[in-house]
């Protein structure tokens, strides 16, 4: 058995060309795309995965909640499969890496495998996890969370989007109700590749992120209810303002998560009014408070802070508070011997890197429940992500592809 050396590297050209084909399904209005899960467009991009994987000689396997599983075969039949992969879908207004330059990027290290005719003990599994970015059906990483056990899978039929249209009948609509029972498959490993959706690798001049751990998170749906009121006759002293409600709680957030520094965050990135007039005191407020940490005490406090004096704060003012948690992971710690492969394959290759914590979450957080796990990522334009001029450049793409094709080969075991 033997490791790949360090003068092999995946074709760079054929990377960038499969992402920028990906990239005509779902165009979005400002060069990035609208790929949003279990959509037409979805599903269109599904059909274009599995073309390419047949034609690398991949099976095909689908579960019960559409994740999509294309195994390249390893010469030991008992050898459990190494996994590596990430998503398709998109945020409405998304760019044309996040997630896909995951999906792609394993493709990728599967066809310089059979390019170069290497054959490996372990199976090696390429997939696309259903509904990583939670934009259309909350919470995110839906399908990876049912697969770890997180979710049961009549919670994720059952989820929502904004229009009523239901998680379970839209996987059936776009044809990716797979039969495989979900969770059932066992991982020897999983490993993930993504942009890192931050400023810090590009700030630093560094290639490779070496992602050691992941930050826990917790988004909290407020429900404000007050009363609708004319606003140019409605005497200020006699509202009950759901508006004033929100706009005081938003700042309480960003009190929260700076006295939390460092290592926290803490944000509001959707709200939703009603009546939604120009000249109409909102009778509901609905929003989503995002806070993160690596730190698992420091997230809990956050949350308990936030909610009790979100509370106060409404109260004061006559309006009714609720708050529903909508979405949560603890912090992760990842697989210490898979990170230190990928750390030893950006430094076999040359390239510079740093360790780094990520900042949104993935589906190797979940992955990480079932078996050992990591990620790598690679630079972004600076540090944007969850927009359409999202950009990164083919050298960054193949740097980390490159990293990930060496950490995966080792781990899939080279056979002679």
């Amino acid at each position: 058995m033997a490791a790949p050396g360090e003068n092999l590297r995946i074709n760079s050209d054929r990377l960038w060309d499969s992402l920028m084909e990906m990239a005509k399904i779902g165009p979005g209005i400002a060069g990035g795309n609208n790929r949003q899960t279990l959509t037409d467009e979805d599903g269109e991009g599904r059909h274009l995965f599995k073309k390419w994987c047949d034609e690398a000689g991949l099976t095909m396997g689908v579960d019960q909640i559409g994740n999509m599983f294309a195994r390249r075969e390893g010469t030991d039949p008992d050898a459990l499969p190494v996994y590596v992969g990430s998503h398709l879908d998109t945020q409405p207004t998304g760019g044309k890496y996040d997630g896909v330059l995951g999906v792609l990027g394993a493709l990728e290290v599967v066809r310089t495998l059979n390019d170069l005719d290497i054959r490996t003990k372990h199976p090696i599994v390429i997939t696309n996890w259903t509904n990583e970015e939670g934009a259309r059906f909350a919470p995110a990483m839906l399908a990876s969370g049912v697969f770890a056990g997180v979710h049961t899978l009549d919670y994720a039929y059952a989820r929502t989007d904004g229009e009523g249209k239901v998680f379970g009948e839209e996987l059936k609509r776009i044809g990716w109700l797979g039969d495989e029972p979900v969770g059932e498959r066992k991982m020897h490993a999983y490993f993930e590749y993504h942009i890192e959706q931050g400023p810090i690798l590009e700030a630093e001049d560094k290639l490779i992120g070496v992602v050691t751990h992941g930050q826990g998170l917790w988004w909290l749906e407020f429900t404000l209810t007050g009363k609708e009121a004319h606003t140019g006759s409605t005497p200020m002293n006699m509202r009950i303002n759901a508006g004033l409600a929100m706009s005081r709680i938003f700042e309480l957030v960003q009190k929260v998560a700076m006295d939390n520094q460092p290592g926290a965050v803490g944000g509001v990135g959707q709200v939703r009014f009603s009546p939604n007039s120009r000249n109409v005191l909102p009778g509901k407020v609905v929003f989503t408070v995002d806070i993160r940490s690596p730190d698992q005490a420091k997230l809990d406090r956050m949350r308990a802070t936030i909610e009790a004096e979100a509370a106060k704060i409404a109260s004061d003012l006559g309006v009714g508070c609720s708050v529903e948690a909508v979405g949560h992971f603890d912090p992760v710690t990842f697989d210490p011997t898979l990170v230190g492969r990928v750390r030893a394959a950006a430094e076999k290759l040359g390239y510079s890197h740093k360790n780094i914590i990520s900042g949104a979450g993935h589906d190797a957080c979940w992955a990480a429940k079932v078996a050992p796990a990591t990620m790598i990522m690679c630079p972004c334009v600076d540090g944007l992500s969850h927009n359409e001029a999202e950009e990164i450049s083919p050298e960054w793409a193949a740097a980390g592809c490159d990293v990930l094709f060496h950490a995966v080969v080792e781990t899939a075991v080279i056979v002679d």
